[in-house]
């Protein structure tokens, strides 16, 4: 019997064969105004930096400034793992409305992996190239899905998600070409597949579940609105890293749905391993290809 949950049967079936579902309300007006905040105090405290800054565990700068940034007008575009210095997002990554519905599709053992914000500031040339969150984390199974929560309104001109349904049921697409890890598909890959991407948008408080094998990109964001997303990612309790988290954090591994198990259960796929980044964010692996 399907474990009880927001999500209607039919929801279910549209999460299983495209890959992603938008969720109205994931988060309540209190938790959706305290993330807003803690973002523009962040965002007001980029102007005093030129370059990323803050520490994470990996060594690494949490908050990464696009190439745009300047004290007249901050472009904040990476927050590396908010949970750790946010009360206001650790409590959303433990308790909102997208994670009761992750439960239902992987559940009912669920476990944090990473989260991050990526944010496009009007104007900003930030874009996100095509490809499967996958190849940056191998795990035993593939059961692990991204919620992308929205703090502003995302519409069709400020730099939507674009996903390409169905792509979660097909291969594993290389991301390293000609030796370097640019963490993108190939040319070739996303020509073959953008043509049938869709946009996700709506108001603030949504969120959009995502597969982690689902192809997917966005575009700069060329409105006068900002487009901001808190991302929080989970993973079956019995899904289990095989390589270093690129976005440690002191929760990764925590359960936030059900109990510890202490069972792993494996999926058959090949890929070559990731690199792990050593800059602020994953944008600079992308600036290769």
């Amino acid at each position: 019997m399907p474990l009880a949950g927001p999500l209607t049967d039919r929801e279910i079936e549209f999460y299983w064969a495209n890959g992603y579902l938008f969720v109205e309300n994931a988060v309540t007006g209190e938790q959706l105004a305290a993330l807003v905040a803690d973002f523009e105090d962040w965002t007001e405290e980029s102007r005093q930096h030129a370059e990323p800054y803050g520490d994470t565990l990996a060594g690494r700068a949490r908050f990464d400034l696009a190439p745009e940034h300047s004290p007249e007008s901050p472009r904040l575009r990476r927050v590396a793992s908010p949970v750790e210095v946010s009360d206001a997002y650790l409590e959303v990554m433990r308790n909102n409305r997208a994670l009761d519905a992750v439960a239902q599709l992987i559940g009912p053992n669920v476990e944090f992996n990473n989260s991050k914000i990526n944010a496009k500031q009007p104007g900003a040339s930030t874009e996100v190239k095509y490809h499967q969150d996958f190849m940056f984390q191998p795990h035993t199974n593939e059961d692990l899905i991204a919620c992308l929560f929205f703090l502003d309104d995302v519409t069709l001109e400020n730099g939507p998600l674009n996903v390409c349904p169905g792509t979660h049921r097909a291969e594993l697409w290389d991301h390293w070409h000609d030796g370097v890890y640019t963490g993108t598909v190939s040319p070739e890959v996303e020509a073959a597949h953008v043509g049938d991407a869709v946009p996700i948008h709506g108001p603030a408080g949504s969120a959009c579940l995502m597969h982690t094998r689902l192809l997917h990109g966005s575009a700069p964001n060329n409105s006068g609105h900002p487009r901001t997303l808190f991302i929080s990612e989970y993973r079956a309790e019995d899904s289990k890293p095989l390589q270093v988290n690129h976005l440690p954090s002191a929760y990764q591994g925590e359960v936030v749905r059900g109990e510890r198990t202490n069972r792993v259960r494996c999926s058959s796929y090949e890929m070559d391993y990731p690199e792990v980044p050593t800059g602020a964010s994953f944008f600079s692996q992308q600036a290769k290809a």
